[in-house]
């Protein structure tokens, strides 16, 4: 190695020469000496609670249930993550998935954040009660809406 270094010091001149003063040859230098310290802004590293009202979310009452869309295909990509999307009932693309807001289905999502879109479920009206499970739906901005069906009024109370 050092022949080497010999060799093309004797045909560069003074531009290796310089060099060699630091090293022997300049390509078994550290690449830490070459590059000085990163300067990254010290925001980068401060708390995002300020974000929870730019993005909607409350960091002390997170919302309970996730609605997960398939946006992307999972053609051509690591069998991993087309279990995970499997596994997430997101074989469909573009169909809302309501999923809990737990660490383990978070975990799961955290390895195809890419190729889905995660919003919270929001209920305006409170959760729905067993019987009116059936007469819910989910509108474009993410609401469950229950379609309550009319109920006939007791005759006995329309009499004065």
């Amino acid at each position: 190695m050092s022949g080497v270094c010999r060799g093309l010091s004797s045909l560069s001149g003074k531009i290796l020469t310089q060099t060699m003063l630091v090293s022997p040859c300049p390509w078994l230098v550290s690449a830490r000496s070459r590059f000085t310290k990163a300067k990254i802004p010290n925001e980068f590293f401060a708390e995002r609670s300020k974000e929870h009202e730019k993005y909607g979310g409350d960091p002390d009452q997170p919302h309970k249930l996730h609605i997960v869309t398939r946006v992307k295909s999972v053609m051509r990509r690591p069998y991993w993550e087309k279990e995970m999307v499997k596994s997430l009932g997101l074989q469909k693309a573009h169909v809302p998935v309501i999923h809990k807001n737990t660490p383990s289905v978070n975990s799961q999502l955290k390895f195809v954040k890419h190729l889905v879109r995660i919003e919270p479920l929001k209920t305006p009206y409170g959760l729905p009660a067993e019987q009116d499970m059936a007469d819910t739906y989910i509108n474009s901005k993410g609401e469950l809406i229950v379609r309550r069906l009319l109920q006939p009024v007791d005759p006995k109370a329309i009499e004065p």
